[in-house]
C-alpha cells in the first residue's frame, strides 16, 4: 500500500509543480469557501455545528488534483483534511476520484505520516462516478475504502465499508437516495439506506455584479434514524 500512496503523492506534486509553472490567461486553479450549519457527510453529522470549509484544486485535461477541508465552529475539534487525484473522461460522463481523508485533532500529535494499515489515521477510498448526461440526468456513485482507519471487526479484519448512491436532477431540485450494500463500521450496522433526502439552490442576489450561491437540503438517515435540514453558502 506504501507504494500505491508514493505514486498517488507523485502525481499529485507532480500536478501543482506543473500548475507553477503555466501562466495563461485562465488558470487552472480553482479556490472554493462554503459554509455550512452542519457538516452531513452521506448521512452522518461530523462535528454538530456549522463548518468552514476551504478547498483549492488544479485541472488539466480531465484530470484535478486537490485538497479540501472542513472545521468545526464549536471548539470539539472534529476536523478534516483530504486530498484527491481525479479524472474524468467520456464526455464529462465518468470520473474516477482516488481521496485520501484524514481527520486531524487539535493540539494533539497527529502522526500524519503513517501509514501503517493498523494505526494510521488516514481513509484511502476509491470511487467511479456516472456523472449523467443532458438527456439524462440520473447520477451513480460507488465508492469504497481501501486501505487505512476503516473500523474493524472483532478478528481484526477491515470492513472495506462501501457506499452506493442514485441522484436524479431536476430544474432547481437534486433528489438522492445512498446506502450500504454491506456490513459497515462507517456507515451503519447493517445492510441499508444511510442517506436520502433532496438538495434545492438558488443563487441570492446582493449586488447587480454579486450574488451568493445558497443550497439548502433535507437529509434523512434511516439507519440512524435522524433527520436534518442544512443550508450552506458558497463564495
Amino acid at each position: 500500500m506504501k507504494r500505491y500512496f508514493l505514486i498517488f503523492s507523485t502525481v499529485f506534486m507532480i500536478s501543482g509543480t506543473v500548475a507553477f509553472s503555466q501562466e495563461e490567461s485562465e488558470s487552472p486553479f480553482s479556490v472554493t469557501a462554503d459554509i455550512y450549519s452542519r457538516y452531513l457527510w452521506r448521512g452522518t453529522d461530523f462535528g454538530g455545528s456549522p463548518a468552514i470549509q476551504p478547498g483549492l484544486s488544479y485541472s488539466k485535461g480531465g484530470f484535478t488534483a486537490g485538497a479540501w477541508a472542513s472545521y468545526t465552529t464549536n471548539g470539539n475539534q472534529t476536523q478534516e483534511c483530504d486530498l484527491y487525484l481525479s479524472y474524468t473522461f467520456l464526455k464529462e460522463m465518468l470520473t474516477v476520484t482516488a481521496t485520501d481523508y484524514f481527520f486531524p485533532v487539535d493540539g494533539a500529535l497527529n502522526k500524519y505520516f503513517n501509514y501503517n494499515d493498523t494505526t494510521t489515521g488516514h481513509i484511502f477510498e476509491m470511487a467511479v462516478a456516472f456523472n449523467g448526461t443532458e438527456k439524462l440526468p440520473l447520477g451513480i456513485l460507488v465508492a469504497t475504502n481501501l486501505y487505512g482507519a476503516d473500523p474493524r471487526k472483532d478478528n481484526g479484519d477491515p470492513y472495506y465499508s462501501t457506499y452506493i448512491e442514485a441522484n436524479y436532477q431536476f430544474k432547481h431540485v437534486k433528489l438522492f437516495a445512498g446506502f450500504n450494500p454491506i456490513e459497515s463500521g462507517f456507515y451503519g450496522d447493517y445492510m441499508g439506506f444511510c442517506n436520502i433526502g433532496a438538495t434545492a439552490k438558488k443563487e441570492i442576489k446582493i449586488t447587480d455584479n454579486f450574488s451568493v450561491p445558497v443550497s439548502v437540503s433535507l437529509i434523512t438517515n434511516p439507519q440512524k434514524e435522524n433527520i436534518f435540514l442544512v443550508v450552506g453558502a458558497s463564495f
